[in-house]
């Protein structure tokens, strides 16, 4: 799978922006099976700093695997959205998420996330954030949860 797939046609950019307002709603829930039905079964989760370029989960499970492995165990979760962008079949958000472990630590977490929306799915998610940081501010306990992977 290439890193990169063209834009596709403009025009479709307010119903790509809408499924992934819907994608943010769901997650602030933490509603994991509903952020991953709304993948395709080829689409792909990567958070970048983690696992790379070639690498992600795949389809509706495994992409909620994948997030439920670093957001179920946290004692509390906010998800505050920001700036949108569309353009053909890529949408770009900016957004923050403010992690608190049970064990009393918190952090703001920020993200730059790039979608791509094929027929009303999600084809597409890579996130972007300074991995350097967030392990600085998780608790060992949590480093070790994540470690043990989704599958």
């Amino acid at each position: 799978m290439s890193d990169f797939t063209p834009m596709g046609q403009p025009g479709n950019e307010a119903a790509n922006k809408a499924v992934i307002e819907q994608l943010w709603e769901r997650l602030g829930r933490r509603d994991f099976d509903g952020v991953g039905a709304l993948f395709s079964p080829t689409g792909v989760y990567n958070d970048v700093p983690m696992v790379g370029a070639d690498a992600g989960a795949i389809g509706p499970v495994e992409v909620a695997s994948r997030l439920r492995l670093g957001l179920a165990p946290l004692a509390n979760y906010v998800l505050y959205p920001g700036p949108m962008l569309a353009q053909g079949d890529v949408v770009i958000t900016e957004h923050a998420e403010e992690w608190f472990w049970e064990s009393g630590e918190s952090h703001l977490v920020r993200f730059a996330s790039v979608h791509e929306v094929r027929n009303g799915m999600v084809q597409r998610w890579w996130d972007y954030v300074d991995l350097g940081q967030l392990m600085a501010a998780a608790p060992q306990a949590w480093i070790e949860h994540i470690m043990q992977g989704y599958k």
